[in-house]
């Protein structure tokens, strides 16, 4: 078992159990709802699980697994919409991974995932810089790449139908956001392939725009005015980034 020999974030608790980042100066998800933030922005702008009724084996791909929230809540919604035989298979790139008590403790006030996080916590002993794709269940597997994003992505040889873009804020994190990391990531974008987004912020989404995906800002979550989602191709883009 190496969790302990990983690289960790210094982390803090503010406002009861949500989990802050000190090296990035930053919250893992907003303050009103995380799990309800991850169906609004993450599924609801990868247009899921509506296009898990389609059927076929399905790759979501994430930038920042942070607690694990949003791996837990897809998970929670797939096994309600999956069809018989269908795989999803979930890859997140991450750093800096919590460690086992910090991520139960931060997704402790949605019981709606209990069961998920506690096989999740059973899986995470043996998280190493080896990706491994455990099996969740029989039709679930999870990938943890330990790595700065950028080489982590460069050496993965898979290929997205949908991708999570949940880095710390773009002015805290901004390697995260890159164009170098938007090109890679769109050579690894199935054709039709989605991504969403909480941010809207000009510059990532000219990034976007620039490695090739369209791009148009929609309504945010929790009056949040605005968060960005497209598509490698299909659909154009309706917002011209500024």
């Amino acid at each position: 078992m190496m969790e302990n020999n990983l690289p960790r974030d210094v982390l803090e608790f503010r406002e009861g159990d949500m989990p802050f980042s000190t090296q990035f100066g930053d919250h893992f998800y907003c303050k009103t709802d995380g799990r309800a933030e991850c169906a609004h922005v993450f599924l609801g702008g990868n247009n899921l699980p509506l296009r898990w009724d389609d059927g076929g084996d399905f790759t979501i791909a994430e930038l920042g697994f942070g607690t694990g929230l949003n791996f837990l809540e897809t998970w929670r919604q797939w096994k309600v919409h999956r069809k018989h035989g269908d795989v999803l298979h979930f890859v997140s790139f991450e750093a800096f991974p919590m460690t086992e008590d910090i991520m139960a403790r931060s997704v402790a006030a949605w019981p709606q995932v209990s069961s998920e996080q506690a096989k999740l916590a059973r899986m995470w002993p043996e998280l190493s810089t080896a990706p491994v794709a455990w099996a969740m269940d029989e039709q679930t597997t999870l990938t943890i790449i330990v790595a700065d994003v950028l080489d982590g992505m460069r050496n993965w040889t898979g290929k997205a139908d949908a991708w999570f873009l949940d880095g710390f804020a773009p002015a805290r994190n901004p390697d995260m956001w890159s164009l170098e990391l938007m090109q890679e990531m769109h050579q690894r974008t199935n054709e039709g392939g989605t991504f969403a987004s909480y941010t809207a912020a000009g510059w990532v989404r000219r990034n976007l725009a620039e490695a090739g995906f369209n791009v148009m800002k929609t309504s945010g979550f929790a009056g949040k005015r605005d968060m960005i989602k497209g598509a490698k191709s299909s659909v154009q883009s309706q917002d011209t980034p500024e």
